[in-house]
C-alpha cells in the first residue's frame, strides 16, 4: 500500500456485507487501513465481532441477514446511528454454501426454492442495501456503492444457474443506480472477481473434487486469486 493511501478514507464510514470472511474480510481490513470506520454485517455474528475486535474501535460487528430486508434496513440505520454518516456500501454477501450450490443446477432441474433464495440474498438484498443507504449518502454529500457481481453474470455455465442469473441482475442494477443517482454524487460500480481462494471455494472443491483445477485451467494466470481475509 502506498504511503499516500493510508489516510485517504479518514472520516469516511463504510458498510461491508458478508464482511466476516473471504473477500469481505479482506475489504474490511483494507478500508480500516486507509482510515475508514467500518460496519461488518454478517450472518456469522461471531466472526464479525472477532474481526471487529481485531481491528479495534474502527470497526463494528452487526448481525445481518441479506435475505431479510428488515435486517438490511437495521444494518444501515445502526451504522448511521453509531458513526453519524454513511459514505461507502460494499454489497458483498452471497449464498455460496456447498449444500446450496450443489442444488443450483440448470433451468430444467433447479427447484424454485433455490432460485428464490438465491435472488432474495444476491439481488433483493443488494437492492435493499442501495435503497436504505442512498438517502444517507445524499445527506452526506455523496457516496460510493460497490456491488460484488461475478464473471458468472457475464457468461453461461452448465450449473450454478440461479447464481449466474442473480449476478447478471446485480450488473444491471449497478448501471441503473449509477444512472439514476450519479447527479446526486452517488457512484455505483460492480466488480466481477474471477476464482478467489476463499473458504467457500474450498468447500465447493470438497463437494466436486478437481473443480478448482478445472477453473484454474480456464483462468489466464492459471491459478486462483488470493486475498487477505480468512
Amino acid at each position: 500500500m502506498a504511503a499516500n493511501d493510508l489516510h485517504r478514507l479518514d472520516g469516511k464510514v463504510a458498510i461491508v456485507t458478508g464482511g466476516a470472511s473471504g473477500i469481505g474480510a479482506a475489504t474490511v481490513r483494507r478500508l480500516v487501513a486507509e482510515g475508514a470506520r467500518v460496519t461488518i454485517g454478517d450472518i456469522n455474528i461471531t466472526g464479525a465481532r472477532q474481526l471487529a475486535d481485531e481491528l479495534g474501535g474502527q470497526a463494528l460487528g452487526v448481525e445481518f441477514d441479506a435475505g431479510d430486508v428488515n435486517s438490511v434496513e437495521s444494518l444501515i440505520s445502526t451504522t448511521a446511528q453509531e458513526f453519524g454518516r454513511i459514505d461507502i456500501l460494499h454489497n458483498n454477501a452471497a449464498l455460496v454454501s456447498a449444500e446450496h450450490m450443489g442444488r443450483d443446477t440448470n433451468a430444467v432441474d433447479i427447484d424454485f426454492e433455490i432460485w428464490d433464495r438465491t435472488f432474495a440474498i444476491s439481488a433483493r438484498g443488494y437492492l435493499a442495501g442501495c435503497k436504505y443507504a442512498i438517502p444517507h449518502m445524499i445527506e452526506a454529500g455523496g457516496g460510493s456503492i460497490i456491488n460484488t457481481a461475478s464473471t458468472a453474470g457475464m457468461r453461461g455455465d452448465v450449473g450454478n444457474f440461479a447464481y449466474g442469473c442473480a449476478k447478471a441482475a446485480i450488473i444491471a442494477m449497478t448501471r441503473s443506480v449509477a444512472t439514476a443517482f450519479g447527479a446526486q454524487g452517488i457512484r455505483c460500480n460492480a466488480i466481477n472477481p474471477g476464482p478467489i481462494q476463499t473458504g467457500a471455494a474450498r468447500s465447493n472443491e470438497a463437494r466436486v473434487p478437481g473443480r478448482n483445477e478445472i477453473l484454474a485451467r480456464h483462468t489466464l494466470l492459471g491459478r486462483y486469486g488470493v486475498h487477505g481475509g480468512s
